[in-house]
Parts: C-alpha cells; sequence; structure tokens
C-alpha cells in the first residue's frame, strides 16, 4: 500500500487538514510550515495527484509580453473563452500578467488558484517554478512534454497558406516570423519550410526573416519587409528577383508588411501576395482585405478549461483546427467576391512534437 496523507501527517506530526492545506497551496500555514510538509511528503514519496482539488479558483497567466490587448487582441479572445467556461463550470477566473523579473510565484500564492492556465509563451524558469506547485496546470498555446496542453494546429495552418500561395503560381515566398522560443511560432516556422520540400520546390533561406528581438509586430514586420525588398533591390551579393509572396507568422504583421510593399509601390497581389495567420478584426477591413488563417481563438480558451476539469483525459495534449480564408490580399480585387475557406480536419487529441 503506498503513502498515505495520514503517513505525511504523522511524520510532520502536523494535522491531516493541514497537510491537505499545505499540499494544495491554500492560505492559513506559514510558508515554514507548508515548506517542510511538502519536503515530509517528497521524503516519504506521497503521489500528491491524489490530493486534487475541485477547481473553484482559476488563475489565467499570461506573460506580460502578451497583455497588450490593443495592439495584440489574440489572447484577448483565448480570455474570453476561459472565462465563458469558468461560468459554465461555476469556477472564478482571474488574470496575472508577469515577467521574468517579478516573482510569479508568490503573486500566485496570494491568488491561492486551485488551478493554473499558461497562456501563450513564458520562459523556461517560470514554466518548472509553475510545475513545482503541483496544482492542476494546462498550458493553452504553448507545449512542453508530460504536460497537459492545448494549441491550434499550427503546421498545418502554415501548410494551408503555403498551399494557396502555390496553387496561386507563387513560388519565392518570404516567412517573416517572430522569435522561435514561441511554441506556435516555431511551429509555423517549421510548416513554412516543410511546405517547399512537399511541394518539390526548393527553398531559399534568405527569404526567412525574423522580427527583431523587443520589437512589437508592426515595428519589426515592417523593418523586416523593407529588408527583403531592399535586398532584392540592391541585388546583394548576386542579383536576384524580389518575393512574389509573404507569409507572415501573424496578422499583425501580415498587415504591416502590406503596408510597407505599397509604401514601395509594389501592388497586392499582382506583384506580391499576402497571407497571415490568426484572423483578427483587423484582417477583413485592411485595404485590401488581407487572407489569412482562421483560429478559433475562444475555443482555445474553452478546451484549456475543460482539459483542466478532466480527471483522465483520454489525450492529454489537444490540437484544434484552423481553416483558410483566402481574400483579395491574394485572391486580387477581381476574385474579392469568391472568397475560398479551407479548413484542416479536426486533430484534437493529436500528440503533438516540440
Amino acid at each position: 500500500m503506498g503513502t498515505t496523507i495520514r503517513d505525511v501527517a504523522q511524520a510532520a506530526n502536523v494535522s491531516i487538514g493541514t497537510v491537505s492545506r499545505a499540499l494544495k497551496n491554500q492560505p492559513g500555514l506559514s510558508e515554514t510550515t507548508r515548506e517542510r510538509i511538502v519536503e515530509v511528503a517528497r521524503t516519504l514519496g506521497y503521489d500528491c495527484a491524489q490530493l486534487r482539488p475541485r477547481i473553484r479558483r482559476l488563475t489565467f497567466l499570461l506573460h506580460r509580453q502578451h497583455n497588450n490587448f490593443a495592439a495584440s487582441p489574440f489572447f484577448s479572445h483565448v480570455l474570453h473563452g476561459v472565462e465563458d467556461a469558468c461560468r459554465e463550470h461555476g469556477i472564478v477566473p482571474a488574470l496575472l500578467t508577469a515577467g521574468p523579473a517579478d516573482d510569479t510565484v508568490q503573486q500566485l500564492r496570494l491568488h491561492a488558484p486551485d488551478a493554473i492556465a499558461v497562456a501563450g509563451f513564458v520562459e523556461p524558469e517560470m514554466l518548472a517554478a509553475l510545475v513545482a506547485l503541483q496544482r492542476p496546470l494546462v498550458l493553452i498555446d504553448l507545449w512542453a512534454p508530460g504536460l497537459r496542453s492545448v494549441n491550434i494546429d499550427n503546421a498545418a495552418g502554415a501548410a494551408l497558406a503555403m498551399q494557396h500561395l502555390f496553387e496561386l503560381g507563387r513560388r519565392r515566398i518570404a516567412f517573416i516570423g517572430g522569435s522561435l522560443a514561441h511554441y506556435s511560432i516555431a511551429q509555423r516556422a517549421l510548416g513554412y519550410r516543410r511546405a517547399f520540400f512537399e511541394a518539390g520546390l526548393l527553398f531559399d533561406p534568405s527569404l526567412e526573416t525574423t522580427i527583431d528581438g523587443g520589437l512589437d509586430p508592426d515595428t519589426g514586420a515592417s523593418l523586416a519587409m523593407q529588408r527583403l525588398i531592399d535586398a532584392a533591390r540592391a541585388g546583394y551579393p548576386t542579383p536576384r528577383p524580389p518575393p512574389d509572396a509573404v507569409f507572415a507568422y501573424n496578422d499583425a504583421a501580415a498587415l504591416a508588411a502590406m503596408r510597407v510593399c505599397l509604401a514601395n509601390g509594389l501592388r497586392v497581389p499582382d506583384d506580391i501576395a499576402i497571407i497571415g495567420f490568426d484572423d483578427i478584426a483587423g484582417a477583413t477591413h485592411a485595404t485590401p482585405p488581407l487572407s489569412t488563417i482562421a483560429v478559433d481563438k475562444e475555443a482555445l480558451g474553452r478546451r484549456g478549461v475543460e482539459l483542466l476539469l478532466e480527471e483522465t483525459p483520454a489525450a492529454s495534449e489537444i490540437r484544434l483546427p484552423v481553416q483558410l480564408v483566402a481574400r483579395a490580399s491574394t485572391l486580387g480585387a477581381a476574385s474579392s467576391n469568391l472568397m475560398a475557406t479551407h479548413a484542416v480536419p479536426h486533430a484534437a487529441g493529436t500528440p503533438q512534437s516540440a
């Protein structure tokens, strides 16, 4: 028979209720007492998963680089999905934004959550600290081995975007990407490169560019697009044709790239076709309207909460499907009334690789 909570209580010389509060990270104990009980439980080999609490309070943790909802609305929609699911299940949600300089663990203890949902990019050290709290944890738009996670099918979305451009006869397709430390961006970059191989086409590494670190998507993508244009015009080190299409890692970057192209006298999509990812509201209202890969952002949040609540999920890693929405930035004005929408098959439960 394995170690029980009674064994831990006896070894720590405290009550069973005190052990429960300590291992659930609930308020009412000094930090010294809590750490002593946790250490006793670890020494005895107690499985803290036996104390999985009923989830009444959930903290939605977001890195500070994602919390400008006006400039980057993606995670505001994810949060709406989390809130909707929490409301349905009688859970009280709270939002916590944090960066590498913050004592995130201490802030979480003040929140006293029963469970944590982490969305987007976080530093590996922060994720390790969250895992050490031994609270039910789910990753949203983020992946790590052995943890529950919900993601969109980023690689398949990149393949849809590239296949669309190939079908339109585009061959010199540039990719404007962000930091590959972000799981979703790395998957989209992988899908971009793989598409050339699967189409039997040569991949030109000079067409792949990354936004300068520390810059917002708008500024960074503008500079990246200008570099692509300038390099083609300069013909350095050897003359080469300019890109005839751009696949950007998100819509904000795609819209910025499109503005730079238009400012440089390039016609969209006649000279250069442009496609983004996420289908934010601004994509529809752009001039010309932006082709993109549509994502059900609210579903990411809802599915994350649902995965947290499952005692023994059929799959701990979930991928949600995406759709291609083709608009005038690739099809042209004459085809704007014939917008194409294509979906990839639902991939829920399919394991993902880093």
